[in-house]
């Protein structure tokens, strides 16, 4: 079942991320992040509500708030990455998100059965085999590359600390709410100060409302 279940995010955060990407082409990846975190938030509070999770709060909604301030800066790195270079070389890289959690098990003692450890190596492989090419020939922009690694290093981050932030599906929904709803603040603080310096919030054409439910689909699956 937990193979199922990490196959199944797997492809749900793949559509998202190409969702995002194609829609940072055309709105700015801070209003994407506030927008699609907004809508997560709202829909992901209806849960608790309706679940009860309120009762799982406690000192581990620390871990949320954590995640929650890590998740903007991974997602703006990813989307801005996304807009620099080609797909087929951020998506695959930004993968290696996965070290930071596998990292942090091994650190706490955890050691992956030989199922594992295969699945491992030929995640890796399957990174290198759809990246590599075109990153050993120069044609993805250095940016893109730096961009893409933060993103990694901030999504497995995000990754480690929810696991930390619950220990039941109530709970799970609730440290969820809690890091969008931190994703917000300081998604919405970095849009603030971006307006005052001149950069656009919104695309000339307004906002794109036809991109709502792609922006909902972002948000709940990222």
């Amino acid at each position: 079942m937990t193979a199922l279940f990490a196959l199944a995010t797997s492809l749900l955060w793949g559509l998202a991320d190409f969702g995002g990407g194609l829609l940072t082409r055309r709105v700015p990846a801070l209003t994407v992040v506030v927008v699609s975190q907004t809508i997560a938030a709202a829909v992901l509070g209806a849960i608790v509500v309706a679940t009860g999770g309120w009762s799982e709060a406690g000192p581990r909604l620390w871990f949320a708030f954590a995640a929650g301030l890590a998740g903007p800066v991974a997602m703006i790195s990813f989307y801005k990455a996304l807009a620099l270079g080609p797909m087929g070389v951020v998506s695959p890289l930004a993968t290696l998100s996965v070290a930071v959690p596998v990292g942090v098990g091994l650190f706490l003692g955890e050691r992956p059965g030989l199922t594992q450890a295969v699945g491992i190596a030929v995640a890796v492989t399957g990174v290198v085999l759809a990246g590599g090419p075109q990153l050993g020939g120069g044609a993805v922009q250095r940016r893109a590359i730096l961009l893409t690694l933060v993103a990694a290093l901030g999504f497995g981050t995000v990754f480690a600390l929810i696991a930390e932030a619950s220990t039941t599906v109530t709970g799970l929904f609730l440290a969820l709410f809690v890091q969008r709803l931190t994703n917000v603040a300081a998604g919405g603080v970095a849009l603030c100060v971006s307006v005052k310096r001149g950069a656009p919030a919104l695309p000339r054409g307004g906002f794109p409302w036809a991109s709502l439910p792609a922006l909902a689909f972002v948000g709940l699956a990222d």
